[in-house]
Parts: C-alpha cells; structure tokens; sequence
C-alpha cells in the first residue's frame, strides 16, 4: 500500500490548514446504491473542516428518470448535508448501449462547460474516474494544473466490455483506442486509487508509476448498512426457523445467476430459502429458470430504504461474478454492504474477492458457473448453528471497520489528497 500517510507521520503531529477540495463524480445521491458513496466521502471530509464542492449531474440512476424535486437545466446549485454540489445537464438514459453513452459523453461535456469554474479555487480535485469520459473534465484539469487524484471505482475498458459492448473486445483498433483512452486518465492524475489488490498490477502493466498508485478500498454507505435491522421475515412469508441466503443486486449477465438458481434445486433442506432483490437485463430468464421452486422468491427492486432490514432477514450475502478478466480484479460493493451490516457471505467468484473471503474467514466460497460448488457452499451455510453465524457476522463487521470503513477510507483520502495539493503547482481551475 503506498498511501502518503506513512511519509507524512511527523507532519501530521502539527495543525494542518483545511484544503479546497473538489469532486467530480457523474453519479452522487440521492441516487441510490454506489451513487451514495461519493456523496459519503463529500461529507466527510466537510465533517473534518475541508470546504468541499462536488460537480455531479442531476439525479437519474437507475432507471433513467430524473427524479422528483430536480428540473433538467443547464446548471443547478444547491447546498447538500453541508456540501456545495453543482448539477450539470446530461442526458438521462440508461435503458440501452447507445442511451449509455449519450449519458456518459454529455455529463463530461457539461461537466467542462457548466461545471469546472464551480472548482476555480479548488486545491486538489478528487475524481471518480467512471464513466471513461470523465477522461474529458480530467484533461481541462490538467491543462490548468489543477492536482488530481483519481479513484478507480470500475476498471475500463473492461467495464465496458461487460456491459453491452463486448463486441469491441475483439476489434483490435477500437480496443486499442479504448486502452489508450484509460492510459491518459492515469497519465493526467497526480495519484491514482485503486479499490482492489488485483488492479495494481494491471495498472502497473499499462504503464502506471508505482509511485503513482495507492490501494484504497472502498467503503458502504454506512448510514443504510450497519447492524441493527429489523427483519422482515414475517412480511416476506418466511419462517423463523429458516436459514435465507440474500442475493440484492443487479440481474444482469456479469453477476452469473444462472448458476444461483440451478444450485439452489441442488439443495434438499426444507429450511433452505434462496431471496433474490433486484432487477436487469437477466431478470425475465431467471424467473422462469427458477418457475416451480419454492426455495427461491424473487421480490424486485428494493429501495436503499429498505436493504438495513432486508440484511437483518439475512444468513448470509450471496455474492458472484463471472470468471473474467474484470471479475478476478474486482470486489462488488455488495461485498462490502454485507461486512458493514454484519452479515457473512457466500462468494461464487475467483480473484480479489474470493481470496478476501478466504483469507480473513468471511463465509464461504465456491466456483462461478458451477451450480454444484455453489451447492456444496451453501450445504456448509446450512451445516452451521445460529450461533455460529451470528459470531461469523460479529467477525464480518470487525473486518469492515478495520479495512474498509468510511472513516478508515476518508483518514487514507485526506492524506493523498494533501499530498496532491502540496506537490503540485497550480493555475487554477477553469473559470
């Protein structure tokens, strides 16, 4: 790990001037679920007496509608839990390949006209370096030599391959356009954060400094996902004595579901009980797989409201993704959401986060795709007494708060972002 705070151990005994701190982020509440997490880092760093402002675009994730309380307009100013956040126009679609990218590419153009000058004093910026356009606002920056500290929080181009354009996987100009793309963001950035342990040595292969690069995992929204639910087993016709596994999330090609579904009619326990939350592109095929199994009930879309107490009715988190390039390099945050609320997990992954479960005694692990594995894991979840899981949920909240709280994550930002904004000259951002 090459966060500053090692470099900075004698300085950090003195008084520190608060920093201008700038945030760039497409997504930000009240947007729900990693759309959150930028908008924890904001206030968090206000709490701590930085002046903080966030250029972001108007609420529309996920379903594409902008929501109730915001008009579509150029720019909009508000003050948010103490944060000055600017609201930049974009186009709001995320129902197919093209309506992505037309909300991708018009936020950084807003972004750049609309929203910059928000940042004019800024002395450091921080940047969620997702959507790949937000590569657009992040060269302007650097033109004006603005210090910028990049956190990789989804891995492109291979993000992008996952999500509806696998086809330019195999399209050896487009892929090596796309690569290039990425290569300048990290080329742009002061520093550049990566969230899980894998990424470092791809960044490493692509080019990065290691000087440059900084392992900072990400944290959950801890003001939904914490211990102390209330559970909903009696609204949901589930019984007490029932051991639930908990998959909430999208349904979608990436996450491998398929495999969920066959393995739970593998599992020959009556108190078994499989609840899957969510919606996507893979919801229609998964419900008629699982048509006719009692074990497994479907129960849509779940607001941010509602996952404290959905967790509560939980056993275990079920977490998976495909084995891929990206799959191996990644930790959902659902992984996170579940450690937070105190909760084990089940994990149908290899790479970063199978081997994080693994390591630290989290829950249970299994192959991805293999509905047999799957089984297996599951049978180990049912093998253990209340007891046992209650202490391996003690255990999973114990690990969040040493690795991956909000306050952990925003002690290592601070640091980078000070070192960032001490190291560079500036300009000034554009007005």
């Amino acid at each position: 790990m090459n966060v500053a705070t090692e470099r900075s151990t004698h300085s950090s005994m003195r008084p520190q001037r608060a920093l201008r701190i700038g945030i760039v982020s497409q997504f930000y509440a009240p947007e729900p679920g990693p759309a959150q997490l930028p908008a924890n880092l904001a206030e968090g760093l206000a709490a701590r007496g930085h002046s903080v402002r966030v250029v972001t675009g108007f609420p529309n994730y996920p379903t594409g509608t902008v929501m109730p309380g915001y008009r579509l307009t150029r720019r909009m100013d508000e003050v948010r839990h103490g944060v000055d956040v600017r609201r930049v126009y974009l186009h709001p679609d995320h129902g197919s390949a093209l309506g992505r990218i037309t909300n991708y590419g018009s936020f950084a153009l807003s972004a750049i006209g609309n929203g910059l000058g928000h940042l004019r004093h800024a002395d450091v910026i921080w940047v969620n370096a997702s959507p790949i356009t937000l590569a657009w606002p992040i060269w302007a920056l650097k033109a004006h030599r603005v210090p910028v500290v990049s956190h990789i929080l989804d891995l492109w181009p291979e993000s992008l391959y996952a999500s509806g354009f696998a086809s330019m996987a195999d399209h050896r100009a487009a892929s090596r356009l796309l690569e290039g793309w990425t290569s300048s963001i990290y080329r742009a950035s002061d520093h550049v954060a990566y969230i899980a342990p894998g990424v470092r040595d791809l960044l490493l292969s692509r080019g990065v400094p290691e000087a440059k690069l900084h392992h900072i995992p990400m944290w959950a929204d801890e003001a939904t996902f914490h211990p102390g639910g209330v559970s909903v087993r009696t609204d949901l016709g589930i019984s007490p004595d029932a051991v639930v596994l908990l998959y909430a999330g999208a349904l979608g090609e990436a996450q491998g579901l398929e495999a969920l579904v066959d393995a739970c009619a593998l599992v020959d326990d009556p108190r078994f009980v499989c609840v899957i939350a969510g919606s996507g592109s893979s919801e229609s095929a998964l419900r008629s797989r699982a048509a006719g199994m009692n074990q497994v009930r479907f129960i849509g879309r779940v607001s941010q409201d509602a996952m404290t107490d959905l967790l509560a009715s939980a056993d275990a988190s079920f977490v998976s993704l495909r084995d891929t390039p990206l799959g191996r390099v990644s930790i959902p945050s659902k992984t996170q959401a579940a450690l937070a609320s105190g909760t084990p997990v089940v994990v149908a992954a290899t790479g970063d986060v199978r081997e994080l479960v693994d390591a630290r005694g989290l829950g249970w692990t299994a192959d991805p795709g293999s509905p047999q594995d799957i089984a297996r894991a599951i049978g180990l979840l049912l093998s253990t007494s209340t007891a046992e899981r209650a202490s391996m949920g003690e255990h999973a909240r114990s690990v969040y708060e040493s690795d991956f709280s909000l306050e952990r994550a925003i002690g290592r930002l601070e640091t980078l972002l000070r070192s960032a904004a001490t190291q560079t000259p500036q300009i000034g951002a554009p007005s």
